[in-house]
């Protein structure tokens, strides 16, 4: 097991020095000091090592190791939401479909959903339609696309180790983060055209090429201001984990500083870049100097990533590790205890997330009857949930949202042991008198007591800004309990990942499909009207839509017994093979 888990690290130790020849041996005192091949080196190129030598050997060794992830990122991405301006042109082919949803749209609660009111004026096109509801939440999506490929490249791989191996070798100082930067941005770009290119050769009503380049550019210069954001935070923090939760915060406070602006007077809106993309206007007034901000602002915050690294040594962080108690508290010398402590903060920043998301849609429940009185979409869409009012009709359909965050924590969170096994923290661990299935079941509890916690507090959120909003105190308890509903869902996710993480951990990544499934035909199906039999493939279509619907407590249990099954069969392959070593 241990040749096979440092075949990857091998692999890109012994590639980098390609990008250098054999200028390391160059070094070697008794070679003299421009090394046996003459002053520059081996072929010609120079021997002592430059801050960016190795870049595009690790650029090509980035580009392979997410040979998949990222293309199916930006397909999906792309597929998404090229495939949203088709649905739109079919859901509204007339003028007048398209200006009663425009009256629906500027209550305060729906420009906090969507985009500024300038979308509204003048016309809702096809095209302006799009930009105004998809930028700014897909916009949130290619940052943390470009978020993640950072902290992939860079902080995790010196929490792993590797990065010291690589650096071993002749690579320069920046060379990692170059690389991770160029993978990440040139991810944007991809993603940018292909959105371009889709919708200018679309030929809908209103979708215009100078409108499809921007809205493309608009997407690709998200991407690249967030990748600059975590150039930053890979540098404060030596776990990758807090490098991408600092990166998430940041994208969310550029979200609720957008949704701020628009329903004020604007100017919020102009401190977040989502705002800046949006300010564009594509197939509006396809205005092109908003890019200028982003690019000055990607500019300086990869700036500030270079300036910031040489100012901490590999595996550090700027911010210092805040010592622990001279002796444990009783509850970490136990695995329970000791899992609790490793995923509180995990379990903090989502439950704070998913509230803050709860909270929003619930403020918009009070608008529900005139935002959608006359759109026939959502009315086929709320008729099939049922409902005895709109209101329970409508909470029902988007708390599959909610549901499909807390499915992001519960893989993020279950995952963790793997981590751990990767790293070589487990191993000391387990070579006590710790039993393998206890280590890891204290993981899998902790994500199954968090998944919950994180359900209910969606759900006060949701119901308490919804009771707020109508004048209805019970939905507080209705719509909590709605989204505890969703639990054994979550469980059947966990179980999935225990699944991968015991018999198969080189694809336990492969558990992110779950929550990506689910949202893509739980949320996004029901309004573009996908067929039943995908949403019966997800865990999360078998759960009572409630508040609309009654409860039904079958397949409750049979995704319970379900759960349970998987985890049992997860702990089982743990405990039968071999354990990654170091």
């Amino acid at each position: 097991m241990a040749a096979k888990a440092g075949s990857t690290t091998a692999g890109a130790a012994g590639a980098a020095p390609s990008a250098g020849g054999a200028a390391a041996e160059g070094h070697r005192p008794e070679h003299g000091p421009h090394g046996p091949h003459g002053p520059h080196g081996v072929n010609g190129r120079r021997g002592p090592r430059g801050s960016l030598t190795g870049t595009g050997t690790l650029i090509r060794f980035a580009v392979r190791r997410d040979r998949v992830r990222i293309p199916a990122w930006v397909a999906a991405l792309a597929l998404v939401g090229l495939s949203t301006v088709g649905k739109l042109e079919g859901l509204y082919p007339e003028a007048a479909d398209r200006a009663s949803v425009a009256k629906t749209m500027g209550s305060p609660a729906a420009l906090a959903m969507t985009g500024p009111r300038h979308y509204l004026e003048g016309g809702y096109n096809l095209g302006a339609m799009l930009s105004h509801q998809v930028i700014g939440f897909y916009g949130v999506l290619a940052a943390l696309m470009a978020v993640l490929t950072v902290v992939r490249h860079t902080r995790a791989e010196e929490e792993s180790g590797r990065a010291e191996l690589v650096r071993s070798t002749v690579v320069g100082r920046h060379a990692a983060l170059t690389a991770a930067l160029t993978v990440a941005v040139g991810a944007s770009l991809l993603l940018g055209g292909l959105l371009a290119l889709g919708l200018g050769t679309s030929g809908i009503e209103g979708v215009n090429w100078e409108g499809s380049l921007l809205y493309g550019a608009a997407f690709a210069g998200l991407g690249t201001v967030f990748a600059g954001v975590a150039a930053v935070t890979v540098q404060i923090t030596e776990h990758a984990r807090g490098a991408s939760g600092m990166a998430l915060g940041v994208i969310g406070l550029a979200y609720v500083l957008r949704a701020a602006g628009d329903v004020g007077d604007g100017t919020l809106s102009w401190l977040s870049p989502i705002g800046w993309a949006q300010r564009c206007y594509p197939f509006v007034d396809d205005l092109w100097w908003p890019l200028l901000p982003m690019a000055v602002t990607a500019a300086v915050a990869c700036a500030a990533g270079f300036a910031l690294s040489v100012r901490r040594d590999v595996g550090e962080g700027l911010r210092d590790t805040r010592p622990g108690r001279r002796t444990a508290s009783a509850a970490l010398t136990r695995p329970f205890g000791f899992a609790l402590r490793l995923h509180r903060g995990t379990i903090a920043g989502f439950g704070a997330g998913v509230f803050l998301l709860g909270t929003m849609y619930g403020a918009i429940l009070g608008d529900v009857d005139d935002m959608l009185k006359d759109v026939h979409v959502m009315d086929e869409v709320l008729a099939k949930t049922g409902g005895s009012s709109l209101v329970e009709s409508f909470a029902s359909v988007v708390m599959i949202v909610n549901a499909v965050i807390a499915a992001v924590y519960v893989v993020l969170a279950a995952l963790r042991p793997r981590a751990e096994e990767g790293a070589g923290r487990a191993e000391p661990l387990l070579a006590t008198g710790l039993s393998r299935a206890r280590w890891a079941w204290s993981h899998l509890s902790v994500t199954l007591a968090g998944g919950t916690f994180t359900l209910l507090l969606a759900g006060l959120g949701f119901g308490v800004a919804g009771a707020a909003s109508t004048g209805d105190g019970g939905l507080v308890l209705s719509l909590a309990g709605a989204a505890l509903a969703y639990a054994p869902a979550l469980w059947v996710t966990v179980g999935v990942v225990a699944v991968l993480f015991g018999w198969l951990p080189r694809i336990a990544a492969a558990a992110w499909l779950v929550p990506a499934y689910a949202f893509l035909v739980g949320y996004l199906g029901q309004i573009l009207q996908f067929p039943d039999w995908m949403n019966d493939l997800s865990p999360f279509g078998h759960v009572p839509q409630l508040p609309a619907k009654e409860m039904d407590w079958t397949p409750m249990a049979a995704l319970t017994a379900v759960a349970a099954l998987l985890l049992a069969a997860g702990l089982v392959g743990f405990r039968r093979r071999d354990l990654e070593t170091k």
